[in-house]
């Protein structure tokens, strides 16, 4: 059994939404376009040959109907005289079904429709006829924003059932999902011209040559670019490999420069003191007169003893100097200390 469906270009969908939106009551009229059957075998090891056969309905424009209830009769019987009006040069065979335009109602085929649908069907002697059915809300109270769906069926045994509908330019599709919907025109000049032109613009396998020129292009540009993409990752990897030695040669380079300051403070002897040759020259300009300003060292008494690289040779002080002012400096301490101690006895007294 044959799995119908139908694709409806979104030019032709949006021209009936158009004319539902701008109309003041229902609306219906006859679909035109093209029915055809693809079938699909599918051979496996595992079991018989299926075959799969899909039936497609080509929607390429649509006739809407002057008034409403004009093409059939309150009983539901077609009138050819106003059918053939309304087709004028289109032809009969073009016929695939009829639609009909709601306002706030369901996505369902009423009894009188359905009625409709089969008279249809042997007044045009087309059993594959399909009926195309829009339904409007409106979504807001202002009357702004509509919200319209659309759904089809067709009558197997009268049997009726919702097919799926596919918008040509609108959703996923797959790749060669245009060039396989029919052309609008359906004349035998336009399948002559065609047959006699598409070689120059088509190849073998039935995509335009440009096409196929940069699908070559394509591939061989990724090809390029992976081929750069594994260049590229291998000498990022060389790179860290290399920063990875220059990290442990400089950290080896630090420990030994550590080792060996570490080293050589432990060796290091230190230097004796140096005294500012400058500031003791300028005291020796000021003071050169008085040698014990200079010195740097005491007796036990705590008075200063100087020193002989201090002074000039001609200069030297003698050697028994130092005890001399020791002497006489003690002498005066012991003649003040025997004064007080007349003085005390004298008070006694």
């Amino acid at each position: 059994m044959s799995e119908p469906s139908v694709r409806v270009s979104g030019t032709v969908l949006a021209s009936l939404m158009f004319q539902h939106v701008n109309s003041d009551s229902d609306v219906e009229g006859l679909v035109l376009g093209e029915s055809s059957f693809h079938e699909q075998v599918t051979i496996s090891d595992s079991q018989s040959d299926h075959i799969h056969i899909e039936e497609i309905y080509n929607l390429q424009k649509h006739v809407a109907c002057h008034r409403l209830h004009t093409l059939y009769s309150s009983s539901g019987e077609v009138n050819l005289d106003v059918l053939h009006q309304m087709l004028a040069d289109n032809k009969q065979d073009s016929v695939i079904g009829w639609y009909r335009q709601r306002r706030h109602s369901e996505q369902h085929m009423t009894f009188r429709e359905k009625l409709v649908h089969e008279k249809m069907k042997s007044a045009l002697k087309n059993p594959h006829m399909i009926f195309l059915l829009l339904t409007s809300s409106r979504v807001t109270p202002t009357d702004s924003t509509h919200r319209i769906e659309y759904s089809a069926f067709t009558s197997r045994s009268r049997r009726f059932m919702n097919i799926p509908v596919l918008v040509t330019n609108l959703g996923l599709l797959e790749q060669q999902g245009y060039w396989k919907v029919s052309a609008p025109c359906s004349a035998s000049g336009y399948s002559l011209i065609m047959k006699k032109h598409g070689s120059r613009f088509f190849c073998s396998s039935g995509l335009v040559k440009e096409v196929d020129e940069m699908n070559k292009m394509n591939d061989s540009l990724q090809a390029e670019l992976q081929k750069v993409c594994r260049e590229v990752e291998e000498s990022e990897r060389a790179v860290e490999v290399l920063q990875a030695e220059v990290s442990a040669l400089r950290r080896s380079l630090r420990e030994k420069q550590h080792s060996s300051a570490r080293e050589a403070a432990g060796t290091a002897i230190p230097a004796p003191p140096k005294n500012n040759q400058l500031l003791l020259e300028a005291v020796r300009a000021l003071l050169g007169s008085s040698p014990l300003f200079l010195t740097q060292t005491l007796n036990p008494q705590a008075f200063p003893v100087p020193h002989k690289h201090l002074f000039p040779a001609h200069s030297d002080p003698e050697p028994d100097q130092g005890p001399l002012v020791q002497d006489s400096c003690g002498k005066k301490q012991r003649e003040t200390l025997q004064g007080r101690g007349r003085k005390r006895r004298r008070n006694n007294c």
